[in-house]
């Protein structure tokens, strides 16, 4: 309204110095204006005693009104550009101010492997939320950058430096809490997934945390995060499921054959941090014992001969689970689960496997809107 009102004085001003009479010259001269060019002092700012036109000074003459005029509305857009950008600069800062500033105060510093699949869970979770965070890409040989850890796992994720989050889902619970309820520090959130020692099927001793796939929100906020009476329920199967089953299903898969397990070695030694010897020897190597491996791993999990009908099962019934009516598993925007499962989906980009599970599934429209919901900001 000001930039208007404004345009509207100005644009009079201008009319009437147009239809002011002119002067009557009689020579042809007096017709073009002439400017000096002389500075007299050093100011040069409107209103200074600095640069003046001797046209502006002079006896009005047939165009010099016209020109004034001319000034005037040339003035006056120019004015009323200005009022609306500094209307608009002050609506987007307001917006700006306005938006959750989600994380802000957070360092985050992530220790990986990026082919892990429970790594790559991690990051789908801080791209999709926005979180800024330093990428600190561990020798899987050495894991020399790991060595202060007593917790010898990636992922590892370092918040302000000195609080240490270990386990993929522990990382993602704590983080989602702590950006839902800003009750509790990180520390104090922490202390809500325990550490425990187990025992897996192999007899061999492990570290396991509790309450890993639990949102440690008040009633009002879980209300607000899961608005559907299973949505919670839902949400830890998923979860749960990508870790149980889904992750089983990548390496049988994109090691199946001795020609994709060479295929997958040569993408994990370019994306990952190895030396000139480690790369060959992983490359070349690595790529024969889990091609081995991977027929184990088949057995272990009581997989079918051809692993691909598992891995199209699993994909499928995922898809079914959202069903045709939702764009994710927590409906129009993405939850743990959509992003626990897209995480571990994700590290087979580029390989035979990827290509096959998108041609023979129903996954790609569910994969393409993550792809999007995750896409992080350059």
């Amino acid at each position: 309204m000001m930039a208007a009102a404004c345009a509207r004085t100005l644009s009079k001003v201008a009319r009437l110095v147009l239809d002011t009479p002119t002067c009557r010259v009689t020579n042809a001269a007096a017709l073009v204006p002439r400017f000096s060019m002389r500075c007299q002092g050093r100011a040069y700012g409107t209103g200074g005693a600095g640069f003046r036109s001797r046209a502006l000074l002079a006896a009005p003459t047939r165009g010099s009104g016209r020109v004034l005029g001319c000034a005037f509305l040339l003035g006056g857009g120019f004015g009323l550009y200005q009022t609306v950008k500094l209307t608009l600069q002050r609506h987007h800062a307001d917006e700006k101010s306005n938006a959750p500033e989600l994380g802000t105060d957070l360092k985050l510093t992530l220790y990986q492997y990026k082919t892990c699949p429970f790594c790559s869970k991690v990051r789908a979770f801080l791209d999709y939320h926005g979180l800024p965070y330093e990428i600190v890409e561990v020798n899987p040989v050495m894991r020399q950058e790991i060595k202060w850890s007593t917790y010898r796992k990636v992922p590892i994720l370092m918040v302000n430096g000195t609080l240490q989050l270990n386990d993929s889902s522990v990382i993602i619970s704590v983080l989602k809490t702590y950006l839902v309820s800003r009750e509790k520090t990180m520390s104090e959130i922490l202390t809500c997934y325990p550490e425990m020692k187990a025992k897996n099927d192999s007899g061999k001793d492990v570290i396991e945390f509790g309450n890993k796939y639990w949102v440690m929100v008040r009633d009002a906020d879980a209300d607000h995060l899961y608005p559907g009476k299973d949505n919670r329920k839902e949400e830890i199967k998923w979860r749960k499921w990508a870790d149980e089953w889904l992750v089983h299903l990548i390496s049988p898969n994109v090691y199946r054959t001795p020609t994709e397990a060479l295929a997958s070695f040569d993408y994990i030694v370019r994306e990952g941090k190895f030396g000139t010897f480690e790369g060959f020897f992983a490359k070349y190597f690595g790529a024969a014992a889990m091609w081995i491996i991977s027929k184990r791993l088949k057995n272990k999990h009581h997989l079918q001969d051809d692993v691909r009908q598992d891995l199209y099962k699993a994909v499928n019934d995922w898809v079914s689970a959202i069903g045709k009516n939702k764009k994710f598993m927590g409906g129009d925007q993405p939850n743990l689960a959509d992003l626990a499962v897209f995480g571990v989906l994700r590290v087979m980009e580029g390989l035979q496997a990827y290509e096959d599970m998108m041609e023979h599934t129903k996954v790609k429209n569910w994969y393409r809107r993550m792809e999007k919901a995750t896409q992080r900001e350059s």
